[in-house]
């Protein structure tokens, strides 16, 4: 009885650190996978450290992710999303604002207009596309890979679902992406708390530009503006917000449906420009199918494959919930651990399952076909102590909090990444070139982005000129 007592009691080890207050926050927010790797390697699947005066423990067991994932009770997503809102985006939405914003986007991106915006941003693609590379283009044009992925994409999402197009100014797009990437680029700062007082005010006068040109967007429905936007303007007129915390609101959104893609093609397009293997076999499966059919799966499994692939070496978010309960955590070795109200309960799916060995094969390796069984079938049975894993990739998140605008981000990859391999010639400048670093202090933020961008050159395929 005494040891059952101990074992329903016991708490996950504390790691402090050695500096008051701040215990590990520097260390966190410089490298977070090193970091909580050192602690894995100390203290095992689960342990608590100290960031900033909160107490944050880290389960990184993923046959126990369930017991965070499924608990609303014990467990909440919208206190540290409102913490990090307000952070980031100067914004305060009620509890239940949140709640229906996501039905809303769930109806429109699941249910009603994925079709509809699936051709919208086709349409788009390919209009930027050919703005930037004029068909009677006879010599090679040189880009870095990073920013002309980002930035395409960004603009034509942000044409189909923002609607840039009003009042004719073809320049809005590059406005709203130039303002956009100087945000981008203190984001992980903001998060954190951490902006030296020029960056503050860069930051500040940035979002107060893109409020600004955000502004029309989704008022009504001539607006150019996608269906989804307008009804969430709605939702947010009806719920009393006055107007500049309606622009606001659309900026995070903004935010929200930009940030990942572009970054998620850079590391895609780059993993098959270094492997020349994948290339042709991507390449040669995308060339046998339309435009059209690019939009479904059924016809792209080695695609699939590769982006599943890029995607588990290159997601990294954080999925962090409020203890607003005590709770008693279990672990599914059996183990039993209290979890306090008031703390932070964290995990980190990059680690384990995504980079975990025993899991996944030369885990840092890319490899086109490693989620295809031989019949090219989609491979799901992937193990971790013997026992088969519900969570064996989770770069779209998971639960009732998963990534509602999923199966849009896929198919918009799938298109651009079928234009640019059937339309055109691209290959890397420098053939020995390497794989960029990754810029650590993006850990937690979603899609891992590079330190240094990946010079490539390409131009329309219909081109034959020597090199």
């Amino acid at each position: 009885m005494l040891v059952l007592t101990w074992v329903m009691d016991a708490v996950p080890p504390l790691d402090k650190g050695f500096i008051p207050w701040l215990g590990h926050a520097v260390e966190f927010g410089k490298d977070a996978a090193s970091f909580l790797n050192r602690m894995k390697r100390k203290h095992g699947d689960i342990f608590t450290v100290h960031v900033a005066g909160r107490y944050v423990t880290v389960l990184l067991d993923p046959h126990s992710y369930d017991s965070v994932l499924s608990d609303s009770e014990s467990l909440d997503f919208t206190a540290y999303a409102q913490v990090l809102m307000e952070r980031i985006f100067d914004l305060r939405l009620p509890h239940d604002q949140l709640t229906k914003a996501k039905e809303i986007m769930k109806r429109n991106f699941v249910e009603i207009s994925l079709d509809s915006m699936n051709g919208t941003m086709r349409r788009h693609l390919q209009a930027l596309l050919k703005a930037e590379t004029p068909q009677n283009l006879t010599d090679w044009k040189e880009e870095g890979l990073f920013s002309f992925s980002y930035s395409l994409l960004f603009k034509a999402g942000y044409l189909t679902l923002f609607g840039g197009e009003q009042n004719n100014n073809p320049n809005d797009p590059s406005r709203v992406y130039d303002e956009y990437k100087t945000f981008d680029g203190l984001l992980t700062k903001m998060a954190r708390g951490t902006l030296k007082a020029e960056e503050r005010k860069t930051a500040q006068r940035v979002r107060k530009r893109l409020w600004g040109l955000l502004a029309p967007a989704g008022l009504t429905t001539d607006s150019g503006s996608s269906l989804w936007l307008h009804n969430y303007r709605q939702l947010l007129e009806e719920g009393g917000a006055d107007e500049e915390t309606q622009e606001k609101a659309v900026f995070m959104q903004l935010w929200a449906t930009q940030g990942n893609v572009g970054p998620a093609a850079f590391w895609l397009l780059s993993y098959l420009l270094m492997n020349p293997e994948a290339l042709a076999a991507v390449e040669g499966e995308l060339t046998h199918i339309s435009q059209m059919e690019a939009s479904d799966s059924s016809h792209t499994p080695l695609f699939d494959s590769a982006l599943e692939e890029t995607l588990r070496l290159t997601a990294a978010p954080f999925i962090t919930r409020e203890v607003v309960q005590e709770k008693t955590l279990h672990m599914a070795n059996g183990r039993e651990y209290a979890l306090r109200k008031g703390d932070r309960v964290c995990l980190f799916p990059f680690i384990s399952p995504q980079m975990d060995p025993e899991i996944f094969h030369e885990q840092q390796k890319f490899k086109y076909d490693r989620f295809l069984n031989e019949d090219r079938s989609v491979k799901r049975d992937f193990y971790k102590g013997g026992r088969r894993l519900k969570y064996y990739t989770m770069p779209w998140g998971a639960g009732t909090n998963g990534c509602v605008g999923k199966q849009f981000a896929i198919k918009t990859i799938r298109q651009f990444v079928h234009t640019l391999l059937t339309s055109y010639e691209l290959e890397l400048c420098d053939p020995h070139a390497q794989m960029p670093e990754i810029n650590p202090s993006r850990y937690g933020f979603g899609m891992l982005q590079p330190e240094r961008d990946l010079l490539v050159r390409y131009r329309p395929k219909h081109t034959r000129c020597e090199h």
